[in-house]
């Protein structure tokens, strides 16, 4: 199965081994849950989505790769301790907690999740002396005398034999303790995960066209060349940072992450073509709806690739406007709910209590960016919200300062987030003109091709374009995309009042 389906199944699983009865006890008890082994080949997103979906589950996350544990990191380091049995007192072995095990208690007690999971990535590239201690380990989840604590599900990962020269087969006995999903890479799954992600349009726009360039591992007379997911979006970032820096982007930076000559030669050779398109196609005047006529009649008179290559330019441009928009108004609503909960109890407080709410607000968030961070429970994206959110009831704090009482200091408070809801709403109006100029442009220089299906479908396959269009609305997009009723506008006057006025 493909990587999103493997998420599902993981997912799906998680979700029944946190199950509890009525009296609060987990119905499949700890040492009768399968863990999950995720097999495939390297850099196709296993570790990315065991992230996913401790966010998506709200619980923690401890990833540990077990080829650096040697038996003494895993069980614990032995110690003598005294004992009496009978009228005679003996020396003991015994052993410190697991490094593992440890790290999972550590997290519980610095940011007090109390469930998650437990991901040991090679898991089937364990020393030989380790290899008896992992079969104990899979059927009651235990290292040495230290068990996994309740609500923590175990959840593995390795590669094929044919990957890694390290992998030790595992017996049935094994096998037949674990709940076993295989994985292979595959490009449309990725592409959108890749558009969600902001991968960089370059790197999307050449593997449209150059499928068998996503995923590649062959065996040579020079060693193995390689192309995986993971080294695509790698170079995605570090490429957008070349950009940023104005340093240059050229084959031998490509080499050092699509380990195949061949591939980083060609994409190189792209990379270079669609630097000259972004030049030369202006993309900022198609935005603001005053491209020129010879721009418009070059793109009709294009290659497909090419086209394609402006469409990638275009889309990753208003995606990345679209996402400001969605992300500005995630953080308007938070500061609503606090605000709400502010004018209910400001006609009694004091100007000192005031101040005090506001500084409690901060700091809790503080504390669960900081917690969120450490558990991988939530994504970057949540990050950066909770970050602006905090920094915009910062300056209201400093803005009340000096107020007299809860009621003045409310009516400041409400002046900054009126004024912040006013410039989010003209942002959001003039990022849907520019979205209205994007279809302007493709129906004028792609009439009768598939480049306007092209644009519709990564528009559709986009979760932050789809939530924009369906809160604000596009004629274009409904009037090109009919068959697709789910995402008919459903965004009311009476609904965005509702949601965002204080009064």
């Amino acid at each position: 199965m493909n990587i999103k389906e493997a998420k599902e199944q993981i997912k799906n699983a998680m979700t029944a081994y946190f199950t509890k009865d009525e009296l609060g006890e987990y119905i499949i008890p700890i040492e009768k849950q399968r863990p999950v082994f995720l097999m495939g080949p390297p850099g196709i997103g296993k570790t990315a989505i065991m992230e996913q979906i401790a966010g998506e589950l709200g619980v923690g996350l401890v990833s540990y790769s077990m080829t650096h544990h040697t038996r003494q990191s895993a069980l614990g380091l032995p110690f003598i301790t005294r004992k009496t049995y009978g009228d005679t007192d003996y020396d003991v072995s015994e052993y410190t907690m697991s490094e593992i095990i440890a790290s999972v208690y550590d997290m519980m007690e610095e940011t007090g999740v109390s469930e998650g999971i437990l991901f040991l990535d090679e898991i089937n590239c364990v020393s030989e002396t380790l290899s008896p201690v992992m079969l104990q380990f899979l059927q009651y989840k235990i290292f040495g005398r230290h068990r996994v604590p309740d609500g923590w599900i175990v959840v593995t990962a390795g590669n094929p034999p044919e990957y890694n020269n390290s992998v030790r087969e595992f017996d049935i006995v094994t096998w037949d303790r674990l709940k076993r999903i295989d994985v292979e890479a595959d490009f449309d799954v990725w592409k959108e995960y890749a558009v969600d992600k902001a991968v960089h349009p370059a790197v999307l726009t050449y593997l449209e066209t150059k499928k068998n360039d996503f995923y590649k591992i062959e065996r040579t007379i020079d060693g193995i060349s390689f192309v995986t997911a993971r080294g695509w979006d790698d170079l995605s970032q570090m490429i957008k940072l070349y950009e940023k820096n104005n340093l240059v982007v050229d084959q031998k930076l490509i080499e050092q992450y699509l380990q195949n000559n061949e591939i980083a030669r060609s994409f190189a050779i792209y990379y270079d073509l669609f630097r000259k398109y972004k030049s030369d196609y202006k993309v900022e005047s198609i935005l603001s709806g005053t491209v020129e006529g010879n721009i418009i009649k070059r793109a009709s008179e294009a290659k497909f690739d090419e086209r394609l290559a402006v469409l990638g330019l275009i889309l990753d441009a208003m995606l990345e406007e679209l996402r400001g928009v969605m992300q500005t108004e995630n953080v308007m609503k938070a500061l609503l709910a606090v605000l709400r909960e502010f004018k209910a109890a400001a006609p009694a407080s004091s100007a000192v209590q005031a101040q005090e709410f506001f500084n409690n607000q901060i700091e809790a968030l503080r504390k669960q960016i900081a917690t969120g961070r450490e558990s991988s429970r939530i994504s970057d994206e949540k990050v950066r919200e909770l970050v602006m959110t905090t920094r915009i009831l910062e300056e209201m704090s400093v803005a009340i300062m000096d107020k007299a009482d809860g009621n003045a200091a409310f009516d400041t408070v409400k002046e900054i987030y009126d004024g912040r809801l006013k410039a989010m709403k003209e942002k959001a109006q003039e990022t849907g003109v520019r979205l209205s100029n994007v279809f302007h442009f493709c129906e004028a220089a792609f009439e009768g091709g598939q480049e306007m299906t092209i644009l519709v479908t990564e528009l559709t396959i986009s979760p932050v374009s789809t939530a924009f269009i369906s809160r604000y609305g596009c004629e274009e997009y409904f009037k090109h995309n009919k068959a697709l009723l789910l995402h008919e506008r459903r965004q009311e006057i009476l609904r965005e009042i509702q949601e965002f006025d204080l009064d």
